[in-house]
């Protein structure tokens, strides 16, 4: 994943621009402007649906992410679209189902009002978890 804390670029919301990074998730969604706000509270929403009940909100690379046993993925709003990090092998294993979202190595890029399926954000969440849990296992 690209370090985008460090990165200036001018494509962030403003949640994620100048004022440094924000301290939660809360505070970033504020700094996000509508539609893509509510776009990320549905996908947020959908994670946090599929998550296990011990998992946690955070801050990662500057940008909302979700962590149980290690980071399990990442969302975050930019001016264009809005992105879902779910890890390289993820978006490899869903690659059928992706169709239609532009992709690249460890990312979804999505309209800015209109979240991604909530269905697929859970199974891609629930593919995360039990990634983890099979390196914690070895």
């Amino acid at each position: 994943m690209v370090c985008m804390k460090r990165r200036q670029s001018g494509n962030r919301s403003s949640a994620a621009k100048g004022n440094g990074v924000p301290k939660n998730v809360a505070e970033y969604l504020r700094g996000v402007p509508q539609p893509a706000r509510n776009t990320l509270n549905k996908v947020r929403a959908a994670i946090r649906s599929a998550v296990p009940s011990e998992a946690t909100e955070t801050i990662s690379y500057g940008i909302p992410a979700f962590k149980h046993k290690g980071v399990l993925v990442w969302f975050a709003a930019f001016s264009n679209h809005c992105s879902f990090f779910p890890t390289a092998s993820v978006i490899e294993a869903f690659r059928n189902e992706l169709k239609g979202f532009s992709t690249s190595k460890g990312t979804i890029h999505f309209p800015t009002d209109k979240p991604l399926p909530a269905v697929l954000v859970k199974k891609m969440v629930q593919m995360r978890v039990a990634q983890i849990a099979s390196k914690e296992r070895r």
